[in-house]
């Protein structure tokens, strides 16, 4: 019997009365949680607008736990369709056990995408910004194995074995490699790895989540041949060459992610990270949409006549308007105006009938400075 192990938890449910607490769920909505904050700070940092990750990440984890359930429930297939094991309404109780870390990223990246487009961000500056605190919830994640007792590795006399009860497959005194734990502390170190990486070369346009993905499949290869819980059968796995199912994917992905990150290696378009729209513009009509011209014409209008260029169309455009009537200057000028023409038309108009209104008129206006005097 070793000296040393890991036992294993004998219950991963707790009761709150009638409601049951599954250690599971709870590792999982930790991870997320732990995530949220990661991405919330780095995302600030880029000068992205507060709240945008949180928003984002509803769409994201709704999407995730449906493409996480998907990939376990189609690679296990036999497991709740062959009438052996569970019922088919089993493939909905996520609380048992079983996500694919393939699906839920996969299908997550479409939630984000989605939530991206509507708010006119640039889906490469999420995916890097997200990327470290992804690695982290998996880390925390993988402990919800643990308490389920499954994703054991092959029998091992370390140190460090795993306790496997016999109703979860193991045999007494036998310990196993414990690949939750491995896989925990691989994500840990991979999450720094990618903050540090991320400011040292300033790894844009998703480099960096191309990165993480290059980082985990790397990781998740060697982890997931120490694994000897069945994936793909019945009570064994589904190998093909030597390799599960998870092998595959894990060098299909690993392979793209090197691709994706030297395709764009010279990618330096600016990313948008932050827009700032009215809240009561419409939707459709973002600023960035917004017609030059027009706002070349309401700039022109609001600078002072003497500084708009020649033939400018605000300048243009004010000829057509009617001009306000002109500040009353009459007070300074009234007495010398009505001198001087009295005098010279005074003689040759007396005995015109036309010239008469205008005199009234003149002697009008000289009544209204007086008028605003006395008041």
């Amino acid at each position: 019997m070793p000296l040393a192990s890991i036992p294993s938890p004998s219950d991963g449910v707790w009761y709150l009365g009638f409601i049951p607490i599954r250690a599971y769920a709870l590792c999982i909505v930790l991870g997320v949680v732990v995530a949220v904050w990661l991405g919330e700070r780095r995302w600030r940092a880029r000068g992205g607008e507060k709240g945008t990750i949180i928003d984002i990440a509803v769409p994201a984890v709704i999407f995730g736990l449906i493409g996480g359930r998907l990939y376990h429930v189609i690679t296990d297939w036999q497991l709740y369709f062959s009438g052996q094991e569970k019922k088919p309404i089993q493939a909905l109780f996520i609380w048992e056990g079983g996500l694919g870390i393939w699906g839920a990223v996969a299908l997550g990246g479409v939630g984000v995408w989605w939530a991206c487009r509507r708010r006119g961000l640039s889906l490469g500056a999420v995916a890097d910004t997200v990327a470290p605190g992804i690695a982290f919830a998996q880390a925390i994640g993988r402990w919800g194995n643990w308490f389920n007792q499954e994703l054991y590795g092959s029998p091992t006399t370390l140190p460090w074995g795993l306790e496997i009860d016999l109703e979860h497959g193991g045999e007494p005194g036998v310990l196993y490699h414990p690949t939750f734990l491995y896989e925990s502390l691989w994500n840990v170190a991979l999450g720094f790895a990618l903050i540090y990486a991320g400011k040292r070369f300033s790894l844009h346009h998703g480099r960096l989540f191309a990165l993480y993905v290059a980082g985990y499949t790397l990781g998740r290869f060697w982890i997931e041949g120490l694994r000897i819980d069945p994936v793909g059968g019945i009570g064994y796995a589904v190998e093909f060459f030597g390799l599960r199912i998870n092998q595959f994917t894990a060098i299909a992905l690993f392979i793209g992610a090197l691709v994706y990150f030297w395709v764009t290696r010279n990618k330096t378009s600016e990313e948008i990270v932050n827009v700032l729209a009215d809240e009561d513009a419409d939707p459709a009509h973002r600023p960035e949409q917004a017609d030059p011209e027009a706002e070349a014409a309401g700039t022109a209008a609001d600078r002072p006549a003497a500084d708009r260029p020649a033939g400018d169309p605000a300048e243009d455009a004010s000829k057509d308007t009617p001009e306000e009537p002109a500040a009353d200057t009459s007070e300074d000028t009234s007495e010398d105006t009505s001198e001087d023409t009295s005098e010279d038309t005074s003689g040759d108009t007396a005995g015109d009938p036309a010239v008469a209104p205008a005199r009234a008129a003149g002697q009008e206006a000289e009544a209204v400075p007086e008028e605003k005097n006395s008041r």
